[in-house]
């Protein structure tokens, strides 16, 4: 085993940064090392992913938005959050400071720069993100997802990283398993997720599209959907009239093991979506968020999509016909949806986070034992 390690990691609280931040401290902690994460309110309590084990750190992080006035709250904000940083520091004694996206990871990572911590960051998305662009530069390791990640500078190739985006091993362990048996008559489990905050199109449309498959293919559906707390009354309600078999939900605690019997995924393109479909190995249907900055979503859908392993909807022609039509020509061929997960399996990273780990913990090696193509390192916080 190699000598124990402090590591911080700093993320966002929404899942797309919490859940390989969550799968990096559960692989550093199993070799040996501690683990802090620092982030938000949301991200602290994010359930299911920080339950021992990690000491979990608030600190206040503001979005530059608002104008004049809510540019220098938030610069308020982020000074704030870079002094208590730099206080954990001091007791913590980290050997790195691993930043996963999100404003709280700016005043973490900026209070490491000026102690001479080492640091890295973690691209989740086929697009590299504003925090992480703001720090590329300045830290020593960028690790990605994907193998061209956009709106990263070429210049800053030396010291990037292809890792993957790490899942949970509950996940991971999916992967294992064979695809659920589908048979003519079997029953036919779709999933429909849009992520930790839900998707009101998703709620709008499925049961729609779900409505005009032909009577027998309908009577089959298993349906699971995630739903909005405002929506959620008037999905079930919808699915009751369609008498098809639903069960909703405003979080799913236990996704992976609804993701491990679906043998049809409905769901956002989010970065952990894409990423848990591909190292379990299961087809989709994705409606990228049109909104999404940089339009990543529909950037992190591509491979996948281009793989066969999913089939990708923009959200303007997302309607209840396109729907109905893409899930007969899955779920109407038993091989072809098959074949589509094991396309999505051939996708996955699912080293991701022994990879992560591995780059984490050389950044407090000697320079010589560095990987090939990375950052000289600055001189580790004594």
């Amino acid at each position: 085993m190699s000598r124990s390690r402090h590591f911080v990691l700093a993320a966002g609280g929404t899942g797309g940064h919490m859940v390989p931040a969550a799968a990096l401290a559960t692989e550093l902690m199993r070799r040996g090392h501690r683990v802090a994460l620092v982030s938000d309110e949301r991200g602290v309590r994010f359930p299911g992913l920080f339950d021992g084990g990690v000491q979990t750190h608030v600190i206040p992080a503001g979005r530059f938005a608002g104008g004049p006035l809510g540019w220098l709250k938030a610069g308020r904000q982020m000074m704030r959050g870079r002094a208590m940083a730099a206080e954990l520091y001091r007791n913590f004694r980290p050997a790195a400071v691993i930043g996963f996206g999100g404003y709280p990871a700016y005043p973490a990572l900026s209070a490491a720069f000026a102690a001479g911590i080492r640091t890295a960051v973690h691209e989740q998305n086929a697009v590299l993100g504003r925090v992480n662009r703001l720090v590329a530069r300045k830290v020593d390791a960028i690790a990605t997802s994907y193998p061209n990640t956009q709106r990263l500078s070429p210049r800053l190739q030396p010291k990037v990283h292809q890792v993957g985006n790490p899942v949970r091993d509950s996940v991971l362990a999916i992967r294992a398993k064979p695809y659920p048996l589908l048979d003519e008559d079997g029953i036919f489990r779709v999933l429909v997720t849009g992520g930790s905050q839900g998707a009101n199109i998703l709620s709008r449309v499925v049961p729609d599209g779900l409505a005009l498959l032909p009577v027998a293919f309908r009577r089959r559906l298993q349906v699971t959907h995630q739903a909005r707390i405002e929506d959620i009354d008037a999905v079930r309600g919808r699915y009751a009239s369609l008498d098809i078999a639903a069960d909703l939900a405003t979080y799913l605690p236990d996704l992976p093991e609804q993701l491990g019997w679906a043998h049809l995924v409905i769901a956002r393109a989010g970065a952990s979506t894409i990423a848990e479909l591909t190292a379990a190995g299961r087809p989709a249907i994705l409606v990228p968020l049109p909104g999404a900055t940089d339009d990543h979503q529909t950037a992190n859908a591509r491979d996948i999509t281009r793989a066969g392993g999913a089939r990708t909807i923009p959200q303007s022609a997302f309607t209840a016909a396109e729907l109905a039509k893409q899930m007969q020509k899955l779920g109407l061929d038993p091989e072809a949806l098959q074949n589509a997960a094991g396309r999505a399996r051939a996708c996955g990273a699912p080293h991701a986070a022994s990879d992560l780990a591995d780059l984490v913990e050389s950044l407090d090696a000697p320079r010589a034992t560095l990987p090939i193509g990375s950052a000289a390192p600055r001189e580790a916080f004594a």
